[in-house]
């Protein structure tokens, strides 16, 4: 079969972006972070956005910005009360980015769903002791709007393990669960502790277990590695609603995916999950304008449909 040059040549434009040989630089990495901090990028909106998209922010109880994307024209909550809350990735040392906000319009425009995008507190300024109950706390209240037949959670990345902690909170809480769960290459174990992330790792054009180990460490504080908080992987998964999960073979977080798979297929939890595997696919490919990324957003866009 005739493989595509854009495909063909992603590992190597995932490469010269930079971000493989920072993650695998204990020092390179730990700069980096005490650059963010110094340094903090900005969280906004690409400017272009608001040709697409309407987009309002306001700020909660926690002090987070939060951001609200609908598509142009539509009032709030529209087709049907369809509502959905977005979580970025980054490693939770990084904010969100272009490709993120591309993605939340896509949906937007393409699903009628109002997205909410909170700019949670990224670490080692805030740790998962804090970001973890005040992202669940927003989760309800898109709930108590539109209740959870209309809502959904969407996460990648670290979004991805932040939102399966947030739902899990949410069910521990005896509080409604969205109707959906949609992670994207999520960071299901800060301990990278199965032995074949390494074997991953080293065809992994993007990630490093190093510098994920550190990112983690800064972000889980004084939580274990292992706690469910920071690695969900180890959590109870009865009652949260359906997953759908995204990952590609060259993703050294694909190793803790499928694993979530297995556990829940054993039958125990009662959950469903829908398990989309992308051969030779880096992470997040869901985002990128590429063939498969194109099929993962169309599934997205029929999930949120319902």
């Amino acid at each position: 079969m005739r493989v595509h040059p854009f495909r063909r040549a992603l590992p190597v434009a995932a490469r010269l972006t930079g971000t493989k040989r920072r993650m695998g630089d204990a020092g390179a990495m730990r700069r980096h972070i005490d650059g963010l901090h110094v340094r903090p990028r900005s969280s906004a909106p690409p400017r272009g956005l608001a040709r697409l998209v309407d987009i309002a922010v306001t700020v909660s109880a926690p002090g987070w910005q939060i951001y609200t994307v609908r598509r142009r024209g539509d009032r709030e909550h529209a087709s049907g009360g369809l509502g959905a809350v977005y979580l970025h990735g980054g490693s939770y040392i990084n904010e969100i980015n272009l490709l993120h906000w591309h993605l939340v319009a896509h949906l937007a425009r393409s699903t009628g769903a109002e997205i909410t995008v909170p700019i949670y507190p990224l670490a080692p300024r805030a740790t998962a002791a804090v970001v973890v109950p005040a992202a669940a706390e927003i989760v309800a209240g898109l709930l108590d709007d539109v209740g959870s037949e209309h809502a959904v959670l969407i996460g990648d990345s670290a979004g991805g393990g932040l939102a399966l902690a947030a739902v899990t909170a949410l069910r521990d809480q005896a509080v409604a669960v969205p109707r959906d769960t949609i992670l994207l290459s999520p960071w299901l174990d800060l301990s990278l502790s199965d032995p074949a992330v390494a074997m991953v790792a080293r065809i992994d054009p993007v990630l490093a277990v190093e510098g994920l180990r550190i990112a983690g460490a800064a972000y889980r504080g004084t939580l274990k590695a292992d706690d469910p908080t920071v690695s969900p992987i180890n959590g109870d998964f009865s009652g949260l609603g359906r997953l759908t999960v995204f990952t590609g073979t060259r993703d050294l977080l694909n190793v803790d995916a499928r694993r979530l798979r297995e556990r829940i297929d054993a039958g125990v939890f009662g959950t469903r999950i829908r398990f989309h595997e992308a051969d030779a696919m880096i992470h997040d490919y869901a985002l990128l304008p590429i063939a498969e990324g194109r099929q993962a957003r169309a599934v997205m866009r029929d999930t949120l449909r319902g």
